[in-house]
């Protein structure tokens, strides 16, 4: 697996994806952390919004999210379903936020 791009290139598609599911942050802002990005997209995107992140980033932008998840970002359903959609088994325990 290649490592993820520092920036996504925006694209008025993804800027769309951002404006929805990162509203509080400027789309060009959100792209700049495609690991954060792509994870909102599969914690609270729609099958349009995955659809449209798999074809401008591919399918391994999800399984990278999956090996080294934002803290909180992604719940125990979306972390198990995208576990069982890319066929990642077995399935280790959601990592949980260590606080100081």
């Amino acid at each position: 697996m290649t490592a993820p791009a520092t920036v996504l290139q925006a694209t008025p598609d993804l800027e769309n994806v951002a404006r929805k599911l990162l509203w509080w942050k400027e789309p060009a802002e959100a792209l700049r952390d495609p690991v954060r990005f792509v994870a909102q997209v599969m914690a609270l995107g729609t099958w349009s919004d995955v659809q449209t992140v798999d074809a401008v980033l591919g399918r391994d932008s999800f399984r990278r999210v999956l090996d080294d998840p934002p803290a909180g970002v992604l719940d125990e359903a979306s972390w198990y379903y995208w576990h069982n959609a890319l066929g990642m088994q077995p399935i280790p325990p959601l990592p949980k936020r260590r606080l100081p």
